[in-house]
């Protein structure tokens, strides 16, 4: 049997045996609080999830309880976009200054707390004002999220782990769909009671969180400054002057990340945002059968995040990447020709298993390229201002089949609709080749050991990076290589 070409050859990470013992052994080494890190993180992120996509699943209520055209209510998903950039920056500073902790737990109370207005308030200015305020808690989720559950874990685990820890966002979605489908469809608070729902699981996440105790690495650090007579003023001092020096070192890094991941949120909020509101307009379905093709979509996006993300610790995280997009690229014709719900149902389950796919390898391929002192700010912020750049998927694609027009048959007649299965395709077309070009040209640092290296308020934090110039790891590391499995 001929080679792989060396195309392929250049994504695939060369075998290191120092650096890997096998994912099963890795998993039976876990400890208890391991495993709850893991999984608080990942609950972290279901909530934002859940959230974000209530608008979304309640388009048509919100349009009809506050009375206002479906692109008026998607203003409201863009606004959360936009300002989540504010809080990604905001609440990661927080993190790599003083630890994952309790910013996280900070940030999850006030989604608590603006998710649960969003139920209650009564007027259209009155819920703009709360999404927006809730796209600044919003915004440092995750961040925070993937840090803790990533840094706590061995190397081995950090593939499978990522795509586990993206599909929160699948899983959030899946539960608001759920939600959505029973409890909404029979309260007589209709909408609100969605909001109400995720405002709890998101208060039951920030406890959780709290009851488990601060990152090994920060815990590490912490101690070493202690030993040394740091006070918190100074460490405040070595903070901001690693950050400068981290910008000056990594600014073109930093716009490379910003690129990748503005293709990946026009990828996902392109092919999520408005889907129930496309099947129910340009097909012709029932809002009950909007949410349960949803539910088969968000079905293939976990099942494409786990995979994606395990086999990235085997073929590498771009080559996952690409397969993944160019799977999202020959799928697109069943997500937006069929007619019939089970054949659109699939396409979902398609199209979904491959963005989700890639998204499953972002967490761990932003936390290795990132310099390792800023794990939660630089792979946020670079997150949420791709964010921000696609904050308008909804709109331009609601305002594109306003203007494109189709003809359904709606009970036998013949109905003149918004053509949002053409919008959604050719944005997805085009998003997905953007993808592919930045992803092949981007770096990779596969199997990064970064939680070894100093943290944003030690000297030399902002220096520190997780390669040498010969692709080797450096030496210059803050703890043990024995003792890097925590």
């Amino acid at each position: 049997m001929a080679p792989p070409p060396q195309f392929l050859l250049n994504f695939i990470p060369k075998k290191d045996d120092s650096r890997s013992s096998g994912i099963i052994p890795a998993l039976r080494g876990l400890t208890f609080t391991q495993w709850a890190q893991f999984w608080s993180g990942w609950l972290a992120w279901t909530c934002d999830a859940f959230d974000f996509f209530s608008v979304s699943l309640t388009v048509s209520l919100l349009s009809n309880q506050f009375n206002r055209p479906t692109t008026a209510i998607t203003t409201a998903i863009t606004l959360t976009l936009l300002f989540r950039s504010a809080g990604a920056i905001i609440f990661g500073i927080l993190s790599d200054r003083f630890g994952r902790k309790w910013p996280l737990v900070c940030n999850l109370i006030l989604c608590c707390v603006f998710s649960l207005g969003s139920g209650f308030v009564t007027t259209f200015p009155q819920f703009l004002a709360v999404r927006s305020l809730f796209g600044i808690a919003m915004g440092g989720i995750w961040g925070l999220s993937a840090s803790s559950a990533l840094e706590n874990l061995p190397v081995e685990l950090r593939g499978l782990a990522s795509g586990v820890l993206q599909q929160g966002y699948a899983v959030g979605y899946l539960l608001a769909s759920v939600v959505n489908l029973t409890l909404v469809a029979h309260s007589v608070h209709t909408w609100r009671t969605l909001f109400w729902t995720g405002a709890g699981i998101t208060f039951f996440a920030a406890i959780l969180r709290s009851c488990l105790p601060e990152s090994a690495v920060f815990l590490r650090a912490k101690d070493a400054e202690r030993a040394k007579g740091t006070n918190t003023s100074q460490k405040t001092k070595v903070f901001l002057r690693e950050t400068k020096e981290m910008l000056k070192l990594h600014w073109k890094l930093c716009i490379y990340a910003v690129l990748l991941m503005t293709g990946f949120n026009f990828l996902s909020h392109g092919s999520q945002d408005v889907y129930p509101t496309y099947l129910q307009t340009s097909k012709g379905f029932t809002a009950h059968d909007a949410t349960i093709a949803t539910i088969i979509g968000n079905c293939g996006a976990i099942a494409g995040g786990a995979i994606s993300g395990w086999a990235s610790q085997y073929i590498g995280r771009r080559l996952s990447i690409i397969l993944c997009v160019l799977l999202v690229g020959v799928f697109i014709p069943l997500w937006i020709i069929p007619s019939s719900f089970s054949a659109l149902a699939a396409g979902a389950f398609c199209i979904q298993f491959g963005v989700q796919g890639a998204w499953g390898v972002i967490p761990i391929q932003l936390a290795e390229m990132s310099p390792p002192a800023f794990r939660a700010t630089f792979p946020g912020v670079a997150y949420q201002l791709g964010n921000m750049v696609s904050s308008a998927s909804a709109q331009i694609e609601a305002t594109g089949a306003s203007h494109l027009r189709t003809t359904i048959i709606k009970d036998g007649v013949p109905t003149n609709v918004a053509d949002y299965a053409t919008v959604q395709g050719i944005l997805i077309g085009v998003v997905a080749a953007f993808v592919l070009v930045v992803t092949i040209f981007g770096p990779e640092n596969h199997s990064s050991r970064f939680e070894n290296h100093k943290t944003a308020f030690e000297e030399g934090g902002g220096r520190d990076d997780a390669f040498t110039e010969d692709g080797k790891l450096s030496d210059e590391v803050h703890v043990d290589e024995k003792s890097s499995s925590v």
